[in-house]
């Protein structure tokens, strides 16, 4: 016998199992492919040739500032660190803050340049910094964005420019563009000090930056992340955005105007807001299991995993959740041992099973604690 507990939840719960799939909507987006993906979760909302091998442009530093990031974090490098511009880095066209040769600019400066208005010039520097030489971290990239499963993507160059015959090689698709905007978000979340700012300087303020991502002032919750143009890939744009707790990400590639990457991003964003909500499930107090021959009569029950959930919300009055657990367990209990299941439903649609397990050990009793006990019971029946 099992012992079910129904309980039904005044929060609307979330997810990753969605009952519209990806593309079933019509939205006003240009350009030769898009994807909208839920940031938490990673589910594909909306998709337009979402797997399309294409020219990125400068979306590609968002991979530059994953593995700056990842570098940052790892403690290989620090913010306040000083980077010796190359001859290579400050002979980069494009956008670029004007490095001169042996010209040194912090980690945190150079990082703000490339967030804020593209540098080239010091993403190359950086690049430089981390690997020795910017085709070792390219190797890197490539290195980063398979471990990411990010299968249309290969990278030529830390920039985006296509000012070279091998940068014809230089391809990515909108998916994967969020795959790497999605693990830089969530892995690096401090990222977002430099992708928020809308204009700043740097050399001490005698160099202006002004933000090339026009959502930054124009879009309420944005919170990144890259534009990207040049004439053969023309306008790309990987744009986040959070509300309510929902973190979205918008990619666009290959717009043939500015306008157009940014009105089919808030497009894409709008459409995501507007459908779609993330909440924790919740469980009720005290959820346990009875423990034959332990130390402890009572073997708590808790999520093994409690990750976000997403739902449309139209189906927010719909969500019910059922708790099945085991009737009893015998001792020794070991901590994450399986008690039961968490069902989440949405109508007779079951969308999320997420595992109750132990979540302390509970010993078992000794031959003489055992002993001990039943002597306990005779006098006292006695």
């Amino acid at each position: 016998m099992r012992r079910v507990g129904c309980i039904l939840l005044s929060l609307a719960l979330l997810v990753g199992l969605l009952p519209l799939a990806a593309g079933a909507v019509e939205l006003d987006v240009e350009g030769k492919s898009a994807v909208l993906m839920d940031i938490a979760t990673g589910t594909v909302l909306y998709e337009k040739n979402s797997h399309e091998a294409l020219a990125p442009a400068s979306v590609t530093k968002v991979m530059t500032m994953l593995l700056i990031m990842e570098a940052i974090d790892d403690g290989r490098i620090g913010w306040d660190d000083m980077v010796t511009a190359s001859e290579a880095a400050a002979a980069k066209g494009g956008s670029q803050v004007y490095l001169k040769v042996g010209e040194q600019m912090s980690v945190s400066d150079m990082v703000k340049s490339i967030a804020v208005s593209s540098a080239n010039d010091c993403a190359c520097a950086m690049a430089e910094h981390i690997a020795g030489s910017e085709s070792a971290f390219v190797d890197r990239m490539n290195a980063k964005a398979q471990e990411l499963g990010m299968q249309d993507t290969h990278f030529v160059n830390c920039t985006g420019l296509d000012d070279d015959d091998a940068a014809r090689e230089h391809r990515t698709s909108a998916y994967d563009i969020a795959l790497m905007s999605r693990e830089l978000l969530s892995r690096h979340p401090d990222i977002q000090k430099f992708t928020t700012i809308w204009m700043d300087s740097v050399r001490g303020g005698s160099f202006g930056l002004s933000n090339t991502n026009k959502l930054i002032r124009f879009y309420s919750g944005a919170t990144g992340l890259k534009t990207g143009f040049t004439s053969q890939a023309g306008y790309c744009l990987s744009a986040s955005a959070e509300r309510d707790g929902l973190g979205l990400i918008a990619v666009v590639m290959g717009c043939e105007t500015s306008e157009k990457r940014f009105a089919a991003c808030k497009s894409m964003l709008d459409y995501g807001f507007a459908n779609y909500a993330l909440i924790t499930p919740e469980l009720p107090e005290n959820q346990g299991v009875a423990v034959k021959l332990g130390k402890e009569q009572l073997a708590k029950a808790v999520p093994g995993q409690l990750d976000a959930l997403l739902i449309d919300k139209s189906q927010r009055s719909q969500v019910t959740t059922e708790i099945t657990l085991e009737e009893s367990v015998t001792a020794p209990v070991s901590q994450g041992q399986r008690l039961g299941t968490l069902t989440v439903r949405a109508g007779e649609q079951v969308i999320a099973q997420i595992p109750l397990v132990a979540e302390q050990a509970i010993p078992r009793l000794t031959f003489w604690e055992l002993w001990a006990l039943a002597l306990r019971k005779m006098a006292s029946s006695a």
